[in-house]
């Protein structure tokens, strides 16, 4: 198989759990409901702007002090795109420490390899990720089936010389680690700047009374709502903001479903692109589920930065 194509590998999982985590870097904005607003349908029992927004932000703060729960997610990328194709994701996720433990599964993981194994476990401990590379593949890691990767390292290592010694691939792993502690409060934050916020009504999910929510934001309008930006310095938001344009990134539209705890079932995220939809649908349950992460032993890993260095040091870096 050759490191070359281990590095190439855990570049799928590693960019899908970015982008599920960061939501492409766009994600955050303010936590309270802005406006007046309109009603957004005569229907009875459909809620007004301002309405939806004062249930959403109960919403956010019963999210943001749960901290963690369960979750089953899909994610379909365009096919053509790098990882395009579906993934399916299971386990717990914690947003308060960032901890993570899911399974992978789906035709992605394939895409860049297909002696990749049919399912793939991530364990993330802050801004540590751990992706079990399967049997075959610890034969090229010297038994260890464990690659781990620094994402807050790699993140600077790109900030320092705009390559990593990966390139392009270090530049997909790296993807939307400029908000990567985004958690479904603060996707439920996004959804409340949405300008045409509407309360669609009543819904059942899994059997599950809830109340369902929708929005789009522009990028444009992405970019003025989300207060996270006018933190960067000038030139860092410049070139943030240059990265999202040429990427063709059009907008976002965000769904949700809530139920009577003020807690979101079911989040259902499509990001606009030129290449066709990239579209995310988590659903979420036991909010509150011990979180807390075993990372394997360091004799069982193999960092990815030291086996980047050594296939730059080849000239075999990609």
């Amino acid at each position: 198989m050759g490191k070359k194509n281990l590095a190439r590998r855990v570049a799928v999982p590693a960019a899908a759990v970015a982008m599920v985590l960061g939501l492409a870097a766009c994600e955050g904005g303010e936590t309270e409901s802005k406006g007046d607003g309109k009603a957004a349908d005569s229907a009875p029992k459909v809620l007004s702007r301002a309405e939806a927004g004062k249930a959403l932000n109960a919403a956010y703060k019963s999210t943001s002090e749960a901290k963690s729960a369960k979750v089953e997610m899909t994610m379909t990328m365009p096919e053509g795109t790098p990882g395009g194709g579906d993934m399916k994701m299971s386990g717990v996720m914690g947003w308060d420490p960032t901890v993570l433990d899911m399974t992978m599964s789906g035709s992605a993981l394939q895409k860049s390899d297909p002696t990749a194994p049919e399912s793939s476990r991530v364990i993330m401990d802050g801004s540590v990720m751990y992706v079990d590379m399967g049997a075959e593949a610890a034969k090229e890691m010297d038994g260890r089936r464990w690659m781990k990767m620094d994402l807050g390292e790699l993140a600077e290592q790109m900030d320092k010389s705009g390559e990593a010694g990966g390139g392009e691939m270090a530049k997909a792993m790296t993807g939307g680690l400029e908000n990567m502690n985004q958690d479904p409060a603060q996707q439920i934050a996004v959804l409340m700047e949405s300008p045409n916020l509407k309360h669609v009504g009543p819904a059942k999910v899994g059997g599950e009374e809830t109340q369902h929510y929708k929005g789009t934001l522009s990028l444009k309008e992405m970019l003025d709502a989300n207060s996270s930006f006018d933190a960067l310095p000038e030139k860092d938001r410049k070139e943030l903001v240059e990265a999202m344009e040429k990427s063709g990134l059009e907008g976002y539209q965000t769904q949700v479903w809530v139920n009577g705890d003020d807690l979101p079932v079911k989040m259902d995220v499509t990001m606009e692109t030129p290449e066709g939809d990239v579209r995310i649908v988590q659903t979420f349950s036991d909010y509150g589920a011990a979180a807390k992460v075993d990372t394997p032993a360091e004799k069982d890993t193999l960092d990815l930065m030291d086996m980047l260095q050594e296939l730059a040091e080849m000239g075999e870096g990609a």
